[in-house]
């Protein structure tokens, strides 16, 4: 056998190519999620929003594993031995966003239905856990972690029970590391009301649908009185998944999250959930809360206001109804919090910030709107003894933004933490970014 002699040369050239293929992949993939914080970390001279409505200029901020150790005044912090001293001058310091229900992580592309697993067949689906469906490895969490979202409340879809969150943490290897709380609440979709909008419907067409909505509201009754009943059972005698799933709801351990807009289904849903002995009621959606502020303060009803980036529902409403709607709960003293849902709901999620500015100009104050994605869900979702603010002993689960975050002309997130542990606020898109950008010669520093 004759055997050419290697050309060293050429080797040295091939394998150079492959590492540069290989790094190139690597950028355009989802980032390796961070180690655990090595040593105590302390940030100095960032204008501090402390999520609570308190803004500390020329602050400190330090935390060691995981947690902070403190969150004041730059002066009122003068041991720095062993900390890596991180100058942010000028920069802002915020807790990282958390998202209340969201799809991330359980649809990746909505056009192609193999990625989609967000709701499960059939109409009742207490049972039905979204944490472990929720895929880690989505394209789309590094994007909207980009704009400070770090947290999120992973909710399912579809029928009347679709059935329930978990809380999760953006940067992680699979779904058990990524929970933060597991199955912290229950998803009822509550039945429409029954609209005649079309002046040519038949009329038994319309008493079908009134007979159907009502057929519906019996069995919901019938399933929580008996799951009301069923959790008096000893847990070995427990058997009914469905059953053992809505007991939660009734010992306050998991909050009712009803989906409603409509005044009239608020009022039905809250009604009928007290009236059954559910302990913790908020309503997501809630698009005409601004009728019933009265009724909602009295029942202690938390709201997860849903497309404030929406046109107004009926011809004669106001023409900014939906960006002051936050104001307006916020004057009445009112639990709440916003979210993102509407078309292109998991990618659009990134914008969570930039609901809450339109929420800050028109009515809110800038603290008050930071306070609307970060503390007021942490509230709402049972989070807020480690996540929320940034204030001593709670996670240091933080963004540090070269400009306004809730401003997407100078959002620029340069440094992220969750639980302590640094990650790249880059993504996929970033890099296309800067891949193209650089092939036109064009500079590469702009956002």
């Amino acid at each position: 056998m004759h055997y050419e002699p290697i050309d060293y040369s050429t080797m040295k050239h091939i394998l150079l190519s492959l590492s540069l293929l290989t790094a190139v992949s690597a950028a355009a993939q989802v980032p390796v999620p961070a180690p655990p914080q090595g040593r105590p970390i302390l940030l100095v001279g960032g204008n501090l929003h402390v999520g609570n409505g308190t803004v500390v200029p020329d602050a400190a901020v330090a935390f060691d594993k995981g947690r902070i150790t403190y969150a004041g005044a730059q002066n009122g912090f003068t041991q720095r031995d062993g900390y890596e001293v991180v100058d942010v001058k000028g920069q802002e310091i915020y807790p990282g966003l958390i998202l209340p229900n969201t799809t991330l992580g359980l649809t990746e592309t909505e056009s192609i239905r193999a990625t989609v697993d967000e709701q499960e067949v059939g109409t009742m689906n207490p049972n039905v856990r979204s944490l472990i469906a929720y895929n880690t490895d989505s394209d789309i969490i590094p994007t909207v972690r980009t704009n400070g979202v770090l947290l999120a409340q992973i909710t399912p879809r579809g029928g009347m029970l679709s059935g329930q969150s978990s809380i999760v943490q953006l940067d992680a290897w699979n779904w058990q590391d990524a929970a933060v709380r597991a199955d912290d609440g229950m998803h009822l979709i509550w039945p429409q009301m029954i609209l005649k909008l079309n002046p040519a419907e038949d009329e038994k067409a319309v008493e079908k649908r009134i007979k159907d909505r009502q057929t519906q509201l019996r069995e919901l009754e019938v399933m929580f009185t008996e799951a009301a009943a069923y959790k008096n059972l000893p847990p070995s005698r427990r058997e009914n998944l469905r059953l053992s799933a809505l007991g939660g709801i009734f010992d306050g351990s998991k909050t009712l999250f009803i989906h409603a807009d409509y005044g009239k289904e608020i009022v039905e849903a809250v009604s009928f959930a007290k009236r059954l002995g559910v302990q913790k009621v908020a309503v997501i959606g809630a698009r005409d809360a601004w009728m019933m502020l009265d009724f909602l303060k009295q029942h202690d009803v938390a709201v997860v206001l849903s497309r404030t980036h929406a046109l107004p529902r009926r011809p004669g409403d106001d023409y900014d109804l939906p960006y002051k709607l936050p104001n307006m709960l916020q004057q009445a003293d009112i639990r709440f919090c916003l979210d993102y849902e509407g078309s292109m709901e998991t990618a659009g999620s990134r914008n969570l910030a930039f609901i809450a500015g339109t929420a800050a100009g028109h009515g809110l104050t800038q603290e008050q709107a930071i306070t609307a994605v970060t503390l007021s869900p942490a509230r709402i979702l049972g989070i807020d003894k480690d996540y929320g603010s940034l204030e001593n002993g709670k996670s240091a689960t933080l963004v540090v933004s070269s400009g306004d975050l809730l401003d997407m002309r100078t959002n620029n997130i340069t440094r992220a933490y969750i639980d302590g542990r640094a990650f790249s606020p880059e993504n996929k898109q970033v890099y296309l970014n800067r891949k193209f950008r650089g092939k036109y010669g064009m500079p590469v520093g702009v956002k």
